[in-house]
């Protein structure tokens, strides 16, 4: 019996090691992936907040010049965007998005959400419940061209425009470090300004007046899009970023925890080996005290 556990712990210990082997190379593939998604967020985080800055400062001087993302409709339906992964064994993040969208939803009941799900954990986790999924796409890969991401960005404009949802929010994972990823929810749609031009004004700092060449109209017919395109860029770049921190974390995490495990059981298994040992030791003593007293 000892015997048959003695291989059943070698058994156990070469499949941990086994899988800490995989979970080693999931981390390894992680890093990389993080580190090349990171360079992306950062090269291209100062346009993004440029961009930012220049529609929040121009918008509010055209107070007579429309634009269909500038247009606040009544709130028949609103519109989620939910952006997970792929793929699980990365900890708590796709759940924690999912749990941030349901939270989201629920707080209130006014007008009735739909739901466009990036990734196939959360379209998984929705369809299933009933809500109404409208529109759903996997996620896109850490080599992604800017091409695709801005097919997302107009693909989501186009749900807007179209009346389907009057407004449009955004629940994905913000990548604040690479160790902390937290569930952020923002508001795209309508695009909305609050006069302060995203840096604040100044205390001293006078009113300015803007000419623009060419028209405004035409100006923000070119603008607003790139804005709406860069900001879906980022953000599908940060939760690129988020899901590979944590998958990195969490395949290393459980890596170490093998490696734990694969302590214990090699002390249990150097118990039961010394145990048979000394059970072997002691059948043999007592055979040669038997012979000994035979021969007595």
């Amino acid at each position: 019996m000892a015997v048959q556990s003695l291989r059943a712990i070698r058994r156990k210990i070469r499949a941990v090691r086994n899988l800490q082997k995989i979970m080693t190379a999931m981390k390894m593939v992680a890093a990389a992936r993080l580190r090349r998604v990171q360079d992306r967020v950062i090269s291209g985080k100062p346009y993004t907040e440029k961009m930012r800055w220049l529609v929040e400062t121009l918008a509010p001087h055209l107070p007579a010049v429309e634009h269909p993302l500038l247009q606040v409709r009544p709130v028949q339906k609103r519109g989620l965007v939910v952006i997970t992964g792929d793929k699980g064994l990365c900890g708590a993040y796709n759940n924690n998005i999912i749990r941030a969208a349901q939270n989201f939803m629920s707080q209130d009941g006014t007008a009735p959400f739909l739901l466009y799900c990036i990734g196939r954990k959360g379209y998984d986790f929705f369809s299933r419940r009933g809500y109404q999924v409208a529109r759903h796409r996997p996620q896109l890969p850490v080599t992604a061209s800017f091409e695709q991401f801005k097919a997302v960005a107009e693909d989501i404009v186009q749900w807007f425009l179209s009346g389907e949802v009057d407004e449009v929010f955004v629940v994905y994972g913000e990548f604040v470090n690479a160790l902390v990823q937290r569930p952020k929810i923002v508001s795209l749609l309508p695009i909305r300004t609050d006069g302060t031009g995203g840096e604040g004004r100044g205390a001293g700092e006078t009113e300015r007046e803007y000419i623009f060449e060419p028209k405004a109209p035409e100006l923000l017919s070119l603008l607003l899009p790139r804005y709406v395109e860069h900001q879906v860029y980022h953000i599908l770049l940060e939760s690129l970023a988020s899901e590979n921190a944590a998958r990195m974390n969490a395949m290393s995490q459980a890596a170490d925890n093998a490696e734990e495990l694969i302590k214990q059981l090699t002390l249990q298994a150097n118990k039961i080996r010394q145990w048979n040992i000394t059970k072997e030791l002691l059948e043999i003593t007592t055979a040669v005290e038997a012979m000994r007293r035979a021969k007595d």
